[in-house]
């Protein structure tokens, strides 16, 4: 399967084209459909297909979900790297023309064995391609702890969240969320779903155009018994 190539028929328009993004609409395959809505809601999309990702041109989708499942080979590394390494915060600029050079330099001081790399230039190559970027921000990290723990939104256009290991990404359904409890006061709100292991998740921002108040509200899950997390994040640059 040429996964890129199925994200670049699927795609429509670049995000940054304020004027095609409100009067041009995205063509999902059958198994991708999301219903038409009105624009004072927002809702997620989630398929096992990958063509889902393109969902989040539709103005009324703030979240799309690729449901795939880590390969055995990765899910080996994973647990090599979480093995051998104690602690990892690393954050890196990768090039969209020399995307397997720069993840590996990220990586150059841990030497994640090949099929994470890989399997990280991939996902990289993914949200590069489906909003036609020059360059990226690639950020990797374990974690025995919550980073985020209130609920919140992200002042982005677009987030890539995936989680190599561990409890995944949890949000709230837009319907469901009250804002004036964000942040501080985000205890006791309702219930939460969650990503699973390999989930590519794209999470709309505030700064996503016309987007205003529709963002993704979301934390990162509570402690489950020391397990640790390896989680990934992509996001926009200036050029």
């Amino acid at each position: 399967m040429d996964i890129l190539a199925i994200l670049n028929d699927a795609r429509v328009l670049p995000v940054r084209d304020d004027e095609l993004m409100e009067s041009r609409a995205m063509t999902l395959s059958p198994a991708c459909q999301v219903e038409q809505t009105p624009m004072n809601t927002r809702y997620s999309a989630r398929s096992e297909d990958i063509e889902i990702l393109t969902a989040v041109y539709q103005p009324e989708i703030n979240m799309a979900i690729w449901q795939r499942a880590l390969s055995v080979d990765v899910k080996n590394a994973v647990q090599q790297l979480l093995l051998n390494t104690q602690h990892l915060n690393t954050s890196s600029f990768i090039r969209s023309d020399r995307i397997e050079s720069d993840v590996r330099d990220a990586f150059r001081s841990i030497q994640p064995h090949d099929a994470l790399l890989n399997d990280v230039v991939e996902v990289v190559d993914i949200f590069r391609t489906l909003f036609e970027l020059s360059r990226v921000g690639l950020r990797m990290r374990i974690l025995d702890k919550p980073m985020c723990p209130r609920f919140h939104v992200d002042r982005v256009p677009c987030r890539l969240v995936s989680t190599y290991s561990g409890r995944g990404t949890q949000w709230l359904d837009h319907a469901d969320v009250r804002r004036e409890k964000l942040g501080l006061g985000s205890g006791g709100l309702a219930e939460t779903q969650d990503t699973d292991v390999g989930d590519i998740a794209l999470l709309k921002g505030e700064s996503w155009f016309d987007n205003e108040l529709g963002g993704v509200v979301h934390r990162s899950p509570p402690s489950d018994g020391g397990q640790r997390r390896l989680i990934m994040t992509v996001d926009f640059l200036a050029d």
